[in-house]
């Protein structure tokens, strides 16, 4: 068992944000002990799962219904996996807007690297928008692609 404290710290969270979850109900089965909260091996493996849902974009009505439905048994295993096959699609479109991102960026800092070099932006210049070398033509192309379309 662990207290409020060791959770808070352990996983960099205010202890403010824990009584929250308590209070919203996420830690159904929570064990109190003096009126102390008791943090077990499952109220931490749910908030693992909590914080991973809360980083994919997740608001906490909609944990809460998912905690809810762990708690009514076997029978919501379907909705439990459409919730997570809905979030991993949300992240992986997430993290390829965020790949084409980070490609205009790095295409940027080999473009100022590069005009800092010359002295001008001239010679860059003149191999827009499709003489650059390979490496950096797929970093402008990649960047330059809508962010966001897939």
């Amino acid at each position: 068992m662990f207290t409020i404290g060791q959770i808070a710290e352990q996983f960099g969270i205010p202890i403010s944000t824990l009584r929250y979850y308590d209070k919203e109900g996420l830690f159904p089965d929570m064990q109190r002990q003096s009126g102390i909260r008791q943090f077990s091996d499952k109220e931490v493996e749910a908030l693992h799962v909590i914080e991973c849902l809360k980083a994919s974009g997740m608001e906490i009505r909609e944990i809460k219904q998912f905690m809810q439905w762990c708690t009514e048994g076997s029978k919501t295993y379907p909705q439990r996996k459409a919730l997570f096959e809905a979030r991993k699609e949300a992240v992986e479109k997430e993290i390829r807007s965020l790949e084409k991102t980070l490609s205009l960026l790095q295409f940027k800092c080999w473009y100022y690297e590069t005009a800092i070099k010359d002295g001008n932006e001239e010679g860059i210049q003149s191999m827009l928008p499709d003489k650059l070398p390979p490496k950096i033509q797929k970093l402008y192309d990649d960047g330059r692609s809508v962010i966001g379309k897939e």
